[in-house]
Formats: C-alpha cells, sequence, structure tokens
C-alpha cells in the first residue's frame, strides 16, 4: 500500500524523490510528502493530500534544493487523509517515514506527552520521529538513536530516516514490511519497492526482518538490530518496468494470491489486543445505545462480496447471537425489505463504488437502518454514505478478478463481529482471546497454503481440458465452494458451479461423470463426515475429486483422485485458507487455456452500473 522512497547522492533528491513515489502510484494512497536535507542543513518539507500532481505543485512552487532526502505516498491507517497525518514526520531535524502499523503507538504517545511532547498529527508514525530525536538529544548517533528506538516498538514497519545532524546518511529498518536499498555510482537509494528505483539502478540488496541499513554515497552497511554487522550480496534485477509493477510475476492475479498473507496481517494489525481479549475499531462509530436496539443484520453485497458475506452470516449469527440475513446488492431494494433503526446493514464492497449496493444501502438508510460498510477504496461513494467503515488494509488489487480483498474482507468480517460481540455482552472475554490468538496465527498458515503453488500447478495440467467443474462444500465452506467456482469461470471460461453438499442428491449428482472433476472442501469440522459421503457418491458415478484437506486428514485424502492439503484453523477462519488453493488452481488452469488472466472478457473491475 504505502510507498517509500530514499535517495542520496549529487542529483537533486526532490526530482528523484517525486520520480520515485510516481513510479509506486499503482499500488494507491491518499497523500504524499518529502523531506530534504538543503544546503544549509536544515530539513524541508512539501506535504499534500490527495494524488501526486498536489505535491508536485508545491515542491515546483517552494523548491526544496539538497542532495539527500525521503518520500512517502501514504494510506491511511492512524488518521485521516490529510497534510498533517502525511509522511514525512519531522522533529528536532529529524524526518521519518514509515510503512505498517505500530501497535503499541499509544502507550508510547501518552508516555511522550507526560514528558512534554507535542504531536501535530493523528498518526502512529509520528511516535518514531519524537522518540529517535530524544535518543539523539541524549547523545546517540542517529543509527543508534533508530535502533534503540526500534527495541521499544511493537509492531510491523519499514522506516526510512534522515536527521540534519548527520547530513551524510540515511538509515533503514525493516520488520514484516518490505524494504530493498539500491546501489548506484557515487549514490544510493532506499525503496519499499522494486519499480520505484528500477529505472536507476539494478543492483539491488533486499533486507530482511530485524535489519537496519545505514547508506551513504558511498557505501551500503547493513547490521542486525543488535548491532552485529551482516554480509548482503547484492542482486541484479533484470525486470522490465511491467515486470517490475507486478514484483517478476507473471500476472497481477497472481502477484496479488502471494499478497494475501500480508494483507490479512495488515488487516488485523492495530486493532487487536492479544492481552486484553478486545477487537479495536476506531473507526466503528456506531454507539452501543444503537446496537443495544439491533434485532437483525442484512450484509448486503454483489459478486465476490456476496461469497463474503454469507460467511459473515456465520461469524454474526455465532458471535453476536442475533440473526443476519445475506443480500444480493441487486435484489435488496426490489423486495421492500423489512429495515428499520432495529436493522444495522453491512455493505461490503471492494471498491465502494458497486452500484446496486450503494442504491441498496441508501433504501436501507432511507428506511432509518444504520449502515456500515467495508470496503477498500478511501472515499469511495459507499463510505460517505455509511454511518461507519472498516477498511481492508488489502492494498490496490489490479487483477480483475478478485483475491486478496476477499480474503480481508472475510478478516475485517472476522473482526467486526468479535466487536460488537463483545460490545454487546455476547461473547467472554476469554474467548475473545482464543479468537485473537487465532487470528494472530493466521499469516504463516495463508504462506503455508501457497507453499503448494508447483503441486496445484501440476493438477491444473490434468484438468485444464475439461468443461464443467462442480465444487461442494457444507457450513462456512459452502461460501468458499461458490468462490472458488465463481473464479474458474471467470478467468479461465469454464463452466462451474457451487454447491452445498447436501443438495447434491436434489439435482446436481445428475451431472456427474467422468467428464465433470469435483472439487470438494473437506476441513476437519462437524460436517466432515458427511463430505466423506460425498466424496464416495462422486466417486461411485465416475466423478474425478480434487479435495482440498487439513493436514491432519486420513480419510478423504484417501478417497480423492488428487489432494491438495492446508493447515489447520479454528472453523471461523478455515475459510480464507480452503479459498488459497481454488485461487491457485483457477489461475494456472486459465494460464494454461491462454486466457486473459488479469483483464477477462467481458468484466469490468468496478460495476458502477445496475
Amino acid at each position: 500500500m504505502c510507498g517509500i522512497v530514499g535517495y542520496i547522492g549529487t542529483k537533486d533528491a526532490s526530482n528523484v524523490l517525486l520520480d520515485g513515489l510516481k513510479r509506486l502510484e499503482y499500488r494507491g494512497y491518499d497523500s504524499a510528502g518529502i523531506a530534504a536535507i538543503d544546503v544549509g542543513k536544515n530539513i524541508e518539507v512539501r506535504r499534500s493530500a490527495g494524488k501526486l500532481f498536489n505535491l508536485e505543485k508545491k515542491v515546483h512552487a517552494h523548491p526544496v534544493k539538497g542532495h539527500i532526502g525521503i518520500g512517502h505516498t501514504r494510506w491511511a491507517t492512524h488518521g485521516r487523509p490529510s497534510e498533517e497525518n502525511a509522511h514525512p514526520h519531522v522533529e528536532s531535524g529529524v524526518a521519518v517515514v514509515h510503512n505498517g502499523i505500530i501497535e503499541n503507538y499509544l502507550p508510547l504517545k501518552e508516555g511522550l506527552e507526560k514528558q512534554g511532547a507535542v504531536f501535530k498529527s493523528e498518526t502512529d508514525t509520528e511516535i518514531l520521529a519524537h522518540l529517535i530525536s530524544r535518543q539523539m538529544k541524549a547523545g546517540k548517533a542517529l543509527e543508534d538513536a533508530v535502533r534503540e528506538t526500534l527495541k521499544e516498538i511493537k509492531g510491523s514497519y519499514a522506516i526510512v530516516v534522515i536527521s540534519k545532524d548527520e547530513p551524510d546518511k540515511i538509515i533503514g529498518a525493516r520488520m514484516e514490511c518490505p524494504l530493498v536499498v539500491g546501489i548506484g555510482d557515487g549514490e544510493g537509494f532506499i525503496a519499499s519497492d522494486i519499480p520505484a528505483i528500477l529505472n536507476r539502478t539494478r543492483r539491488m540488496i533486499f533486507l530482511e526482518d530485524g535489519e537496519i541499513v545505514t547508506v551513504t554515497k558511498d557505501n551500503i552497511e547493513v547490521k542486525t538490530i543488535d548491532g552485529k554487522v551482516v554480509k548482503k550480496t547484492h542482486r541484479e534485477i533484470d525486470w522490465s518496468p511491467i515486470m517490475a509493477e507486478k514484483g517478476g510475476y507473471r500476472h497481477f492475479m497472481l502477484k496479488e494470491i502471494f499478497e494475501q498473507a500480508r494483507a490479512v496481517a495488515d488487516t488485523f494489525r492495530g486493532r487487536i489486543s492479544e492481552e486484553g481479549g478486545n477487537v479495536i475499531l476506531d473507526d466503528f462509530r456506531i454507539n452501543e445505545k444503537d446496537l443495544q436496539v439491533v434485532e437483525r443484520f442484512y450484509l448486503i453485497a454483489c459478486g465476490t462480496s456476496w461469497h463474503a458475506a454469507l460467511v459473515g452470516k456465520f461469524l454474526i449469527e455465532e458471535f453476536v447471537k442475533i440473526p443476519a440475513e445475506v443480500d444480493i446488492g441487486s435484489e435488496f431494494r426490489y423486495r421492500n425489505p423489512i429495515a428499520d433503526k432495529k436493522t444495522l446493514c453491512i455493505a461490503i464492497s471492494q471498491s465502494g463504488e458497486t452500484a446496486d449496493t450503494l442504491a441498496a444501502i441508501k433504501e436501507a438508510k432511507r428506511k432509518g437502518s444504520k449502515i456500515v460498510s467495508i470496503c477498500n477504496a478511501i472515499e469511495s461513494s459507499i463510505a460517505r454514505e455509511s454511518d461507519s467503515v472498516i477498511y481492508m488494509h488489502a492494498g490496490p488489487e489490479i487483477g480483475v478478478a478478485s483475491t486478496k480483498a476477499f480474503t480481508t474482507q472475510l478478516a475485517a468480517l472476522y473482526l467486526l463481529s468479535i466487536n460488537i460481540a463483545v460490545k454487546l455482552g455476547s461473547i467472554k472475554r476469554e474467548t475473545v482471546k482464543d479468537l485473537i490468538q487465532e487470528l494472530v496465527k493466521l499469516p504463516k498458515k495463508i504462506e503455508a497454503a501457497l507453499s503448494n503453488e508447483p503441486k496445484i500447478e501440476a493438477i491444473a495440467k490434468r484438468y485444464f481440458h475439461f468443461r464443467d467443474f462442480l465444487y461442494l462444500g457444507r457450513g462456512i465452506s459452502y461460501p468458499v465452494a461458490l468462490e472458488g467456482a465463481l473464479k474458474l469461470k471467470e478467468i479461465s471460461y469454464i463452466h462451474a458451479e457451487g454447491y452445498p453438499a447436501g443438495e447434491m442428491k436434489h439435482g446436481p449428482i445428475a451431472l456427474i461423470d467422468e467428464n465433470v472433476p469435483v472439487v470438494v472442501l473437506a476441513p476437519k469440522d462437524a460436517t466432515y463426515p458427511k463430505m466423506l459421503g460425498n466424496i464416495e457418491e462422486a466417486k461411485a458415478r465416475g466423478g474425478r475429486v480434487i479435495a482440498i484437506v487439513n493436514e491432519d486428514d486420513n480419510e478423504a485424502s484417501k478417497k480423492a483422485d488428487d489432494v491438495i492439503i492446508i493447515p489447520s484453523a479454528s472453523r471461523h477462519l478455515s475459510p480464507i485458507l480452503f479459498t488459497i488453493p481454488l485461487q491457485l488452481l483457477a489461475y494456472h488452469i486459465a494460464v494454461l487455456k491462454g486466457t486473459d488472466v488479469d483483464q477477462p472478457r467481458n468484466l469490468a473491475k468496478s460495476v458502477t452500473v445496475e
């Protein structure tokens, strides 16, 4: 999402920074800024809300002359999109840009305020500028000041820092957020992603978690957070500019599938308290008085988001213990829905511009309902129409077929359901702690599920010539079966149907023969024995079964023709993990069929007309 660029050398830093930020625009952002050390060794800052041309106007009107600087494009997490909240943040001659989330920023901020610190923004990042400047005032060199500050930080970060007191270096560090260093001739670069600096140099060093780098014009030194020197070997990057935007992946869709561990983590970071057993949604502003009267939830969405809503129904009814109905946006307002102040409507849309969903929530509002939306686009139409917005932090999704937006929607629904349940007292605090622990473990499990890609590609080669597929799931896995079938339809143009497995004998079983592969979702939950029966029924009729199972499976995998094994998880989060192999299967089948994976025929990324 957010983008970072840093430069030190002999060129005009502001031009290099603006050019680098432009090359990261595809990532999405809501504000931007640069800071440079001028010839008088003062730090000059230019920031603006909105698009980069606003920042460019400021820089052209009030140039910054200097040869060292840092720049940033920001996607708001803490604090609204505004000039004050844009990076870089400066305190006492120290300028900082930051990607990620500082989870313990509130207690740190309170402690600093008691010591007299004055904050100028609503962001968590400004904490870093204050902490580093205090360390330097205490006599620490810049590198050591950054190191000591990071020991106080809990959360994720890629940070880049400059100081007017040491105007010959840039310090960078990373933890769970990417940071790359570029090696030039008499100049150095640092960035959050390769495209920002690929036109300047192809020699790059990639930092690992817990590493700190000092970049000067002529040297790069990497150390651990404990001060041990790390020997790094640079890589020669041979990507084209388009490949760079895709991170070296063949398609945006594949890149976005592999971004899901990061995207899900970004969605819950800063929103959970593991110790306190609570979900903190600062952007959920519907008060408890209004929640107390709610007797019914409506989840309203279209397409992939509708499948997320179906999962959300399970979560809300189990955690909150209030009935939830799911509506397709285009159907909602034509059935004269019963909606009033006792109804809370949850609108789900990646773009925030889905016309049918927007029309539906306007109708619900007209009837007196409160609206909370889950979307990925700040200041979108649905966000503006809502009483409250829960932003997924998926980052921009370029591929038309939704992948990381779907899984981050599920993560956001999980958080929202728990938050409401806590406020209404319908869930025990100990249960919440367990649910949060499961969520914290999820990104690593997503990575494990993604490691199946070579096997899934091999399976795709055996099945891409079939013309019909059947996807089966039960309970909370049924919406995932629908989503898997939709992905295959969207990008490979193969006919596929998702069905609740219990409905198999009520019609779909007539379709099964050796020409209709059956994709079966068989998590080890209460529905598992029933899914074993469905596999037997499909096999008895000549069907070829692709089973997706948990790592502790010992029965379904013996019955299926092909098996994909993924980590076990709680039933509430298993839909996210079971989605991953279905996305990869659809992707590789589409590639083998030679379709336009990122822009499939007849489809648009955002459906803005009814």
